[in-house]
């Protein structure tokens, strides 16, 4: 009697632990996703912010329309690209190429709408960027999770993977832009 109690106190624990496993992993694969979302918002924000952005600039710079239309074009391509991380690479150059096009009318400078545009424009990116750190924060507690023992043979036996991090893939497009004039 006293070895069936053992035993079925083992399983009891096997199954118990299993338990706390997988509800770490829901946990987690849930932290992921909240954290894409917020890096997705601010995105959105960005996105919103960049018409506003051109218009003010188009108003001065009337001959510039090949560095206004490539942003216009990258806005509208990131929203529906599946490497977001590629696209918005492509649009934070985009943008530092549209401010430096601003750099050559001393009166878009000092135009009040211009300023503020570039305050939002700096605070989202400072934002993107802390968005950025949660995800892949997130990320990487979901991926200790899946590849160390015991929990990976839980991740196996449910379906649980491995996510990817949000990577920029040039040096100059980690750095956040700079808005000042």
């Amino acid at each position: 009697m006293s070895a069936t109690m053992i035993v079925l106190g083992v399983l009891g624990s096997i199954v118990l632990g299993a338990v706390l496993i997988y509800n770490r992993f829901v946990k987690r694969r849930n932290l992921v996703m909240e954290a894409w979302s917020g890096i997705d918002v601010q995105l959105k924000r960005r996105h919103n912010l960049i018409p506003n952005l051109v218009e003010t600039v188009k108003g001065y710079s009337g001959h510039e329309t090949q560095v206004l239309n490539e942003l216009t074009e990258l806005r509208t391509g990131s929203q529906r690209a599946a490497e977001r991380g590629k696209q918005e690479t492509q649009i934070s150059q985009a943008i530092c190429n549209l401010l430096a096009v601003a750099e050559q009318y001393p009166d878009l400078k000092a135009s009040r709408n211009f300023l503020d545009l570039q305050d939002n424009l700096d605070e989202i990116e400072t934002t993107i960027q802390q968005a950025r750190r949660y995800y892949n924060g997130a990320v990487r507690d979901l991926n200790i999770l899946v590849e160390s023992f015991p929990s990976n043979l839980i991740a196996r036996t449910f379906g649980f993977r491995a996510a990817e991090f949000f990577e920029l893939e040039s040096a100059a497009a980690r750095a956040v832009p700079k808005v000042e004039f």
